[in-house]
């Protein structure tokens, strides 16, 4: 879906439109009284075909992965029936993505396996991600509706010619008529060096703050904000506790580990580290009405399938589709993240 046009008509057109598209909203059927919202770093969710605008083309059936039509589709339903759990078989409210290739893939995923029962809808936008990958994300559209949509491109002012993945923004009603400004993120990568790459992770996070502060400028706003994603950073380093937190508008929901029931999101030889985090605004913290966190409900997702024995580092290890050019045949290199909201 494409931004919707606000500032091509009049102010008052617009007004009595999004009174009336809330109004319809708030008439359909009750719904149980909290919802799901969750994060997933798909690992590389390439459709198998060439992509004659792109250089890299690694993940095809004839290229260096060998990721032929049989290895798309057992990733795909791996994938859904991980969703059906994190969900427990109901439709997540929204679920925020990263590393997918292109709207098919998405398709193939919602629309033709059974969480076409669940009533997503895709919002997607081509990136300039150099390997073609992208952030994404669904909604049920019986939860919530959505309002404007937009990528936020991630700008080097010192080298006009750095590309990396957008972030994508989103607002939606609730189906009370609360407001619900959503983004989400996957940061550049720890490829090259940790230090090496530290500044570049300090750009998408002022990049993404800079649209926050914008958010919370807003005439008579106290805007209700969920940031999500794959940061490549945990969240004590500089990009996540100095930037993007630097006060207490914004809360870091993954920031005290022991409370999350696992140790971390992925792995690292012997460590477990959090990259994929959910943090929000403080109007979904402190209030009394509305759409609202529900306290302690932070959490990684970490079903037995996700994981296989770590022979070299010892515990388990995540089950991961490949490991280099090793086929494996599991899920993904990251755990999933989720948060519960209610309504008060």
């Amino acid at each position: 879906m494409r931004p919707l046009s606000f500032l091509k008509v009049p102010l008052l057109f617009c007004l009595i439109i999004e009174i009336q598209v809330v109004s319809s909203f708030v008439a359909l059927g009750q719904e149980r009284e909290w919802m799901r919202v969750a994060f997933w770093n798909f690992e590389n969710f390439f459709d198998p075909f060439v992509d004659s605008t792109r250089v890299y083309n690694e993940f095809t059936e004839n290229g260096g992965q060998h990721w032929t039509k049989s290895r798309f589709y057992k990733k795909r339903n791996n994938l859904y029936k991980a969703i059906l759990a994190i969900s427990e078989n109901e439709p997540l409210a929204i679920l925020g993505i990263a590393e997918i290739e292109n709207e098919y893939v998405l398709k193939m995923l919602f629309n033709q396996t059974p969480l076409k029962t669940h009533n997503y809808r895709i919002v997607h936008y081509e990136g300039d991600d150099k390997r073609g990958i992208d952030v994404a994300m669904v909604y049920c559209i019986d939860k919530l509706q959505l309002v404007y949509t937009e990528p936020v491109k991630v700008r080097n002012p010192k080298n006009p010619n750095y590309k990396t993945r957008d972030i994508l923004y989103a607002k939606f009603f609730d189906r009370r008529g609360d407001t619900l400004q959503v983004f989400v993120n996957h940061w550049p990568s720890r490829y090259g060096g940790e230090k090496e790459t530290i500044k570049l992770r300090a750009l998408a996070a002022n990049t993404l703050r800079h649209k926050v502060d914008s958010l919370f400028a807003l005439p008579q706003s106290i805007p209700k904000i969920i940031i999500m994603g794959d940061f490549n950073d945990t969240p004590e380093d500089p990009s996540i506790k100095d930037i993007l937190c630097k006060d207490k508008s914004l809360v870091n929901l993954f920031a005290e580990s022991k409370k999350l029931g696992f140790d971390g999101t992925l792995k690292h030889q012997y460590n477990w580290q959090i990259f994929d985090q959910i943090i929000v605004s403080k109007a979904l913290i402190d209030n009394d009405i509305g759409l609202l966190y529900k306290t302690n409900s932070a959490t990684i997702f970490h079903g037995d399938f996700l994981f296989e024995e770590d022979k070299s580092y010892g515990g388990v290890k995540l089950f991961r589709t490949y490991v280099g050019p090793k086929y494996f045949g599991g899920y993904s290199d990251h755990l999933p993240v989720y948060i519960d909201l209610i309504f008060k």
